[in-house]
């Protein structure tokens, strides 16, 4: 499994986990999170390790197409990467302003929150 394909989907199961069936949920958790197999899985639920297999397919395709329609991961990203560039700026023209970092980090939970 891909580091980059398992970070992707942990970031978008963060963001749309809530929209899934209780099924699709743990079945998500285990595998991405947990880090068990299909075989164990398919253990823990006495179902096939197929069934495991089509299931967390079909849950992927769910999560990248709610991703593709709503953006929230994507918007997300983009507003910490200017808070990014905002904390830079104050710490190189600002380094003593720490109510203008403070109003920063207020910003960066509030995004973190959402």
């Amino acid at each position: 499994m891909e580091l980059e394909k398992t970070n992707q989907m942990n970031a978008l199961f963060d963001f749309y986990g809530a929209l899934l069936t209780v099924k699709q949920q743990e079945y998500m958790q285990l595998y991405y999170g947990d880090d068990f197999s299909l075989g164990e899985i398919a253990d823990e639920f006495n179902v096939s390790r197929q069934a495991i297999y089509d299931n967390i397919k079909r849950t992927e395709k769910i999560l990248i197409e709610y991703e593709e329609k709503l953006n929230l991961f994507k918007k997300f990203s983009e507003t910490n990467a200017i808070i990014d560039q905002l904390e830079e700026y104050v710490t190189a023209h600002y380094p003593k302003d720490t109510a203008f970092k403070a109003e920063l980090e207020k910003l960066r939970q509030t995004n973190d929150e959402e």
